[in-house]
């Protein structure tokens, strides 16, 4: 077990964000729904695919209407908000996390604080990351809602796995 003040790992520290994120905005939609949602953007929010992304988000994911958000390259539905979404997080390397391919866009799924899960794009830069609380939407559903528009970011490149590869 980590010492208590030893550094979370990167991904440690995203998730953390993510979840005051959706604790905030869980706190603020409580508070009355005129409000946005309150979370910090993206290292790479300002990247011009970021803004391509954000003009093409849909009013409506996984049923639930958007948002308003306080950060540049974010996006938000629900009310509370069940799905958060930034643009602009550094993209991924090799990973052994399952992904899916969604109309043309691959998503790695961290699965690891279910019922919440996090989708984040893999071969595309910038990076974009939506976290879905799957106790409220279906996260294959809202997937399918944004893949559309994050397509704006051209692919770089996609995910394998063990059959694709070839050994010599």
């Amino acid at each position: 077990m980590p010492h208590p003040t030893a550094p979370l790992p990167r991904r440690g520290l995203r998730r953390v964000a993510l979840a005051i994120g959706l604790a905030v905005a869980g706190t603020i939609a409580l508070a009355g729904c005129s409000q946005p949602v309150v979370f910090d953007a993206a290292p790479q929010a300002t990247d011009a695919d970021c803004a391509a992304v954000i003009v093409r988000l849909p009013d409506v994911v996984a049923g639930q209407a958007e948002r308003e958000t306080n950060a540049q390259g974010t996006g938000a539905w629900g009310n509370p908000a069940s799905v958060l979404l930034r643009c602009g997080v550094e993209p991924l390397g090799p990973t052994t996390d399952r992904c899916v391919s969604v109309d043309g866009v691959d998503w790695v799924i961290d699965e690891s604080d279910a019922p919440r899960y996090l989708f984040t794009t893999f071969g595309r830069t910038p990076a974009v990351e939506v976290l879905i609380d799957n106790d409220v939407v279906s996260g294959t559903t809202a997937i399918a809602d944004l893949s559309s528009a994050v397509s704006a970011i051209p692919a770089e490149g996609g995910c394998t796995n063990v059959d694709d590869a070839i050994f010599g």
